[in-house]
């Protein structure tokens, strides 16, 4: 007698058909849903502790210097969007593991879930300031999303709907089969459940956005806000400062165009009228003052160059304004700082800390608390209501923004946010020089061809710019005037150029006779250096 064939049926594709669409479906509405109630959630009771953002800040906090740098080099000022992106791939990806985990082995998509959440929870807590009212939108998020993978799980599970489980129909009165429609109905009250979580997913993190918005004081305060009079003026540009090239920097960079780096994912909202700044540690006298009380201060102008540690030869990290604010060694005046203190740790409202040297904050340079940029009050993402502004330091030991404390210490206790990371912890700012015109990529002919670009070399001042065209001598450029020695200089130079492919490089000089060094560095620890060079090709 043969045998009867009793192989198994063959299994379904794991990533085909209904069987993993269907469970992939509930899950990413399960995390739409948990990811709208906690935004609408952070919205009304933690604005900064929304479980994206949270994470993102971890991210940032945890990264490697070489990955932020990677980051930086990649996406520019848009690392920061890039980052949240990657999120909500990894997110989307993580959602449709859980649904299909869910439907599977149960209950190992709701354990993925209550893990995603615990991370959020941990990310949000371990901030600084953070309040038990931040662990609210993570713990919202983990429990409306494992809620909502449930409900839709017994949706998925009525016998037949994905396995064919169904018997192909029912007999009628005349002994055939009528076409049995419950699968059919069953997968639209699915999808009905699915498509009523998801928008209302939708809904919640589009109300929660709206909410933050119009709770958010700073931008409100920032647009009503009118600058004071300076009692100190900055001197009017000269005309020979600025060359008139186009394509070249201009010698003040417009607030839109300057560039934003800094470790805030989010950028944080401080009502004015809730801002206070405290000096404490290592003085006689702690100082507390508000925004009311520092607006009130004789305030003064200036015009400074900032600079990114991660800018690298020849990069965009670098722009030059016009500050208002209040000079920071008066403060430290008040406070009477003890002999044996050497630097000023800076706290931002996000958390982020800068370690200066105290010399660069009392001697003659004008370090300031700055409220205005470019005869505007600060924009929000340049650190309003206060930020520091220090010329001669990179950004990350001195530029401070949101500003919410100074504390007196010493290098040797007490570390900023970016030295226990590999970088060091003084951050002069490097003899520096950049070509900006003409574009490597911009058609050229033979005949005279204008270079031009920006060198600096803050708080000592640039005396003289070299090109040298291919392997030839060094040839002086000429020179802008100069703004003072904590800002930018433009030079420009005339090149016969002859047809063929050529290399052009600049180097500076600075006001002592140093003459910018040919070798060349990494960003890291302490700024790059080496000589910037563009290839061209002229007709």
């Amino acid at each position: 007698m043969p045998h009867a064939d009793v192989s198994p049926a063959p299994r379904a594709p794991l990533f085909r058909g209904p069987r993993f669409w269907f469970p992939a479906l509930a899950g990413v509405t399960a995390a739409l849903a948990g990811v709208g109630a906690a935004e609408l959630t952070a919205a009304l009771f933690a604005p900064t502790a929304g479980p994206i953002v949270a994470i993102g800040a971890l991210l940032i906090d945890l990264a490697p210097a070489g990955v932020k740098d990677f980051m930086i080099a990649v996406f520019g000022t848009a690392d920061k969007i890039a980052l949240i992106v990657l999120i909500g791939l990894v997110l989307f990806v993580l959602a449709l593991l859980a649904g299909v985990l869910e439907y599977r082995r149960p209950p190992f998509g709701r354990v993925l879930v209550v893990v995603a959440g615990a991370i959020a929870l941990f990310a949000a807590l371990s901030r600084a300031s953070a309040s038990s009212f931040d662990a609210l939108p993570s713990v919202v998020a983990m429990a409306v999303a494992a809620i909502v993978l449930t409900v839709l799980m017994t949706k998925l599970r009525v016998p037949g709907l994905l396995e064919g489980e169904r018997p192909p129909g029912r007999l009628t009165l005349t002994g055939e089969r009528a076409p049995d429609r419950e699968a059919g109905l069953d997968r639209r009250r699915f999808l009905t459940w699915t498509g009523v979580s998801a928008g209302i997913g939708f809904l919640a993190l589009v109300g929660g956005q709206v909410k933050l918005a119009g709770t958010r004081a700073a931008d409100a305060a920032r647009a009503l806000f009118t600058l004071p009079t300076a009692s100190v003026t900055a001197a009017p540009i000269a005309a020979g400062a600025s060359f008139d090239i186009d394509g070249l920097a201009p010698i003040i960079t417009p607030n839109a165009d300057f560039y934003r780096i800094d470790t805030a994912l989010q950028v944080p909202r401080i009502d004015p009228t809730q801002w206070r700044l405290k000096i404490t540690g290592m003085v006689e006298n702690e100082v507390e003052l508000g925004f009311a009380d520092l607006l009130a201060l004789p305030l003064e102008e200036s015009v400074t160059t900032l600079a990114c540690v991660s800018n690298y030869v020849g990069g965009d990290l670098i722009g030059n304004a016009k500050w208002l604010g209040y000079p920071i060694r008066e403060l430290l005046a008040r406070a009477k700082p003890t002999a044996d203190a050497d630097m000023v740790l800076s706290t931002s409202q996000d958390g982020f800390t800068a370690g200066t040297p105290i010399e660069a904050l009392t001697d003659e340079r004008n370090a300031i608390l700055a409220v205005g940029m470019n005869d505007e009050p600060l924009p929000l993402e340049h650190g309003y209501p206060v930020r520091m502004v220090v010329p001669g330091l990179y950004g990350y030991v001195s530029a401070t923004k949101w500003v919410v404390e100074l504390k007196l210490t010493r290098f040797d206790q007490e570390k900023g946010y970016w030295t226990p990371r590999g970088w060091s912890a003084l951050g002069p700012v490097k003899l520096q020089s950049r070509i900006d015109v003409p574009r490597a990529t911009a058609p050229l002919t033979a005949g005279p061809i204008t270079v031009a670009g920006v060198a600096w070399s803050q708080h000592v001042g640039v005396s003289g710019v070299e090109v040298q065209i291919d392997d030839g001598d060094w040839a002086s450029a000429t020179l802008a005037d100069a703004i003072s020695i904590d800002t930018w200089r433009q030079w420009m130079f005339t090149w016969n150029a002859t047809s063929g492919g050529h290399t052009v490089r600049v180097r500076a000089t600075d006001a002592e006779g140093l003459v910018q060094t040919a070798a060349t560095a990494d960003v890291a620890p302490d700024g790059a250096t080496g000589h910037h060079a563009i290839s061209v090709n002229v007709s």
